[in-house]
């Protein structure tokens, strides 16, 4: 059974890693996927790969004007839009909080928090006029769960996500519109965003960690997550599978906050 089967979805930072394997996913259980991101070369590549009406789009999901483009576009090609996955999210490290420049804070802020709120408020008015509810799936972190040395910044945008997810949830639970918000938590995950991220499992360190080696350290299973792992969370999210799920976070990182 194919379980989105004729469901519009919209996916942010779809161009790599986990968003690439959530359009992809996506797609193959039956939705027709818009993906959007900033590396247009790798997005139009994917959209052309996954075919059935795939459609890629340029998307600065911190600027208001392209959210809005962005939904009307959703509008006028397909009439609707049942998931949004806000999954566009950069991470950067620094030794310490005190050595971090604000420029970087607010870049992390911009993107990581800012891209979902302009996600929610542009996403839900589309949502809500074909009257069929909805699924929005917001990635936040395990970094948004618990504190990490090197990443105060990216723990502060993930954490803010994780209640943000939850107060909309309860606004759209609220007007009664059908509307479930959920957010995804993922814990080490072989994805792009570690090669900005040094420091992680070495404090001092200027190269990117070994996931592997963390991995077997920090998590219980004793391995690292793949972009997968993450999408079929995702799937179950977006699916009606989920439809008594809201409000909630699922946490996918083989036992890591649980040590």
């Amino acid at each position: 059974m194919r379980r989105v089967e004729g469901k519009v979805a919209l996916i942010t930072g779809a161009a790599s890693g986990i968003g690439a394997a959530c359009a992809v996913v996506l797609a193959r259980e039956g939705a027709t996927v818009v993906l959007t991101d900033l590396q247009d070369p790798k997005g139009e590549a994917l959209a052309r790969e996954i075919g059935g009406g795939a459609v890629y789009l340029h998307h600065d999901v911190t600027n208001e004007d392209a959210w809005i483009a962005v939904i009307a576009e959703v509008k006028r090609t397909f009439g609707r839009l049942d998931i949004l996955v806000n999954n566009a999210g950069i991470g950067l490290s620094c030794p310490s909080i005190t050595q971090m420049h604000l420029a970087d804070f607010r870049r992390q802020q911009a993107v990581n928090v800012e891209g979902v709120f302009l996600g929610l408020k542009h996403g839900i008015p589309l949502m809500r006029e074909a009257g069929n509810g909805g699924s929005i799936i917001n990635m936040s972190s395990v970094a948004g769960l618990k504190g990490s040395v090197v990443l105060a910044a990216y723990c502060a945008t993930k954490g803010a996500v994780r209640l943000l997810t939850k107060a909309v949830a309860m606004e759209c639970a609220d007007a009664k519109d059908g509307i479930r918000v959920n957010s995804v938590h993922p814990g080490i995950i072989e994805t792009p965003i570690w090669e900005s991220i040094v420091g992680a499992d070495a404090p001092g360190s200027n190269a990117p960690p070994d996931l592997d080696a963390m991995s077997s350290v920090a998590v219980p299973l004793g391995v690292k997550g793949v972009p997968d792992d993450i999408a079929n969370g995702v799937l179950w999210l977006a699916s009606s599978e989920s439809r008594y799920v809201t409000g909630t976070e699922l946490v996918i990182d083989g036992g890591l906050v649980t040590r």
